[in-house]
């Protein structure tokens, strides 16, 4: 049995209801997701502290993001030194 991907938009809906009063424990009956699984995405989608309005999930993007970009950074650093020796 594979593991069920939910999208950002049904997590942050999720956590939206939970702020607005809804219990988990009724989120997770109405929805079959188990509560664990409800209490990570309230982490994920919450605020970080010291951070204007970055959640988790947000941080974590920026970081897959910049360690991306410093790999661009390095590959175009070995082809200037590839050509510059040419």
């Amino acid at each position: 049995m594979g593991k069920k991907q939910y999208s950002p938009d049904f997590k942050l809906e999720i956590v939206k209801q939970y702020r607005l009063g809804t219990a988990v424990s009724k989120l997770s009956s109405e929805y079959g997701i188990s509560e664990v699984t409800i209490y990570k995405w309230i982490k994920l989608y919450t605020p970080v502290d010291g951070m204007v309005d970055m959640t988790k999930a947000e941080v974590l993007s920026v970081q897959k993001e910049n360690e991306r970009l410093k790999q661009e950074v390095d590959i175009l650093k070995k082809a200037i030194t590839i050509f510059a020796t040419k």
